[in-house]
């Protein structure tokens, strides 16, 4: 299959087919997907952190994905027209937020790369040992 811009569906489909994943409903119905107990995407609700800055609006999209370290956050989002960001409130947590509005600017293969080192990150080392394993 070609590759093709990204969509919030595809975010869903991948955690999704994660081994060991379970999703969850945040308490506004915000979708959470986890592995072993740990999340490792997250649907935001809208935050005061998230504003659209013409409007200050809060994002109602924003999406966030774990990662492994402090070097493949920056790496992610140190390019200002990346699709990928950061607030304050996340100085120091290993994770980036992308808009689901704007995932179309990664296409399906970045994505799905993303969402494997994000749960790689999260699950036990033997379920990721496995996991590497069996995709190698």
């Amino acid at each position: 299959m070609p590759d093709r811009a990204a969509r919030v569906s595809d975010v869903h489909r991948i955690a999704a087919s994660m081994p060991h994943v379970k999703r969850l409903e945040g308490p506004k119905g915000n979708a959470i997907y986890q592995v072993g107990g740990k999340s490792f995407v997250f649907f935001r609700t809208p935050q005061p952190d998230a504003t659209d800055p013409d409007t200050g609006q809060r994002y109602d999209d924003v999406i966030m994905l774990w990662v492994d370290s402090e070097s493949d956050k920056l790496a992610l989002i140190q390019d200002p027209g990346s699709p990928f960001f950061t607030t304050d409130h996340f100085d120091g947590h290993p994770s980036v937020l992308v808009r689901g509005g704007r995932l179309p600017e990664i296409t399906t293969a970045e994505l799905t790369e993303l969402i494997q080192d994000a749960w790689l990150s999260r699950a036990s080392h033997k379920r990721a040992a496995d996991w590497l394993a069996a995709h190698s």
